[in-house]
């Protein structure tokens, strides 16, 4: 029986784990943590009986507290609550679909306690993949991606020797606006943003797959994950989110993973590596799909990749200021306190005020986030 723990459990992520638990029967979950969402977290205590569960809000773990008095769940809350979640004893692999830096310090927690990590949380490498990879490699950890596109290019390294990459190509939809020009996008609604052609996922990453912003941060994740160079990682847009993702060899040869849009496939792939089990759902029909097209990124009308590519090759604490610029932004566009452009607008300026430092630590990566969150709130 393998054990979980499950960080962000009621996201689309967390949920999407849940239902490959419930096929497979064969994963006991150990721990749970959700932000605030107690009704749905409450039914997944009562299914699954985990020994331990978080509520990041200190008020709503409470509130769960007393739903689940008749369990023996523990209810914990806040960073440490996420931390002991993480590090839950009997638990084998964490899940880090939180979503937000504040995937850092559980991830770190739960690899120095020795465990693998499935990672769904790309904020966690985007801002600290020098602190994360070198840990892995000490604590003789996995780190098994979940975004689709990177577990296309892990199973396509599968029996294959990463310094013979000559190129990650990564696939993108170019999501709802693909197209566009940025006069077109002006009056883009949140409505029109959450709707995505191909996946269903969380509001956040939803927006971030709009403005590609989603895409520039798994640019820089791909850096860290296959030890490349920003400039090995070559996006392309392939609309039918059909190829997942592909390597280009050094000598010429491509290999691909291609599949119907359907997270619980890396998913399921991350949790059993190196099994392949049999996964109910659609099955790829080419006779049915009879073409899979390719186009060039647009950089100009979405600037929000090449700010990404920028921040990468800085380095240091720069995707930090990218990505905590891009948080705030998104929330502010949710909250319909800002209009869809002034996203990537929020970017560029917080990257052009700030200084960058070069291998930062945990505590000088949220400070530049903090201070990243001050400078923006102060013009925005």
């Amino acid at each position: 029986m393998k054990k979980i723990s499950i960080l962000g459990s009621t996201g689309s992520i967390g949920t999407q784990t849940l239902e490959v638990v419930r096929n497979q029967k064969d994963i006991q979950v150990t721990a749970l943590a959700a932000g605030s969402n107690i009704v749905v977290l409450e039914q997944q205590i009562r299914e699954f009986h985990p020994s331990i569960v978080c509520v990041w809000d200190e008020k709503k773990a409470k509130e769960l507290a007393a739903l689940i008095s008749d369990l023996d769940t523990k209810v914990v809350s806040g960073m440490d609550g996420l931390i002991e979640a993480a590090t839950e004893p009997s638990a084998e692999i964490v899940v880090t679909a939180v979503v937000g830096m504040i995937g850092i310090r559980p991830t770190i927690a739960a690899m120095e306690a020795g465990k693998d990590i499935a990672l769904a949380n790309k904020e966690t490498l985007v801002t600290a993949g020098h602190i994360i990879m070198k840990l892995a490699e000490e604590k003789h950890v996995r780190i098994l991606p979940v975004d689709s596109e990177h577990s296309a290019i892990f199973q396509c390294l599968n029996g294959e020797n990463k310094k013979e990459i000559h190129k990650i190509l990564l696939t993108a939809s170019g999501g709802p606006f693909r197209g566009r020009t940025r006069e077109q996008m002006a009056d883009v609604r949140v409505e029109d943003a959450l709707k995505h052609p191909n996946w269903a996922m969380g509001q956040k990453i939803t927006i971030d797959s709009s403005t590609m912003v989603n895409k520039g941060l798994e640019v820089m994740e791909a850096k860290w994950l296959f030890g490349v160079e920003m400039d090995q990682v070559q996006v392309v847009v392939q609309p039918q989110s059909v190829i997942h993702s592909m390597i280009q060899f050094n000598d010429g040869a491509v290999m691909a993973q291609l599949g119907t849009p359907d997270m619980k496939l890396p998913i399921q792939y991350a949790l059993y590596y190196p099994e392949r089990r049999y996964l109910p759902g659609e099955r790829l029909d080419f006779a049915a799909l009879k073409s899979i097209t390719f186009e060039a990124p647009d950089f100009h009308n979405f600037k929000g990749l090449r700010l990404a590519y920028e921040a990468g090759k800085t380095g240091g604490s720069m995707p930090t200021v990218f990505n905590a610029a891009n948080e705030l932004a998104v929330k502010k566009f949710l909250n319909r306190e800002i209009r869809y452009l002034d996203i990537t607008e929020m970017i560029e300026e917080a990257m052009n005020h700030h200084q960058a430092v070069k291998e930062p630590t945990v505590d000088k990566i949220l400070e530049a986030e903090a201070e990243t969150y001050e400078f923006l709130e102060s013009r925005w």
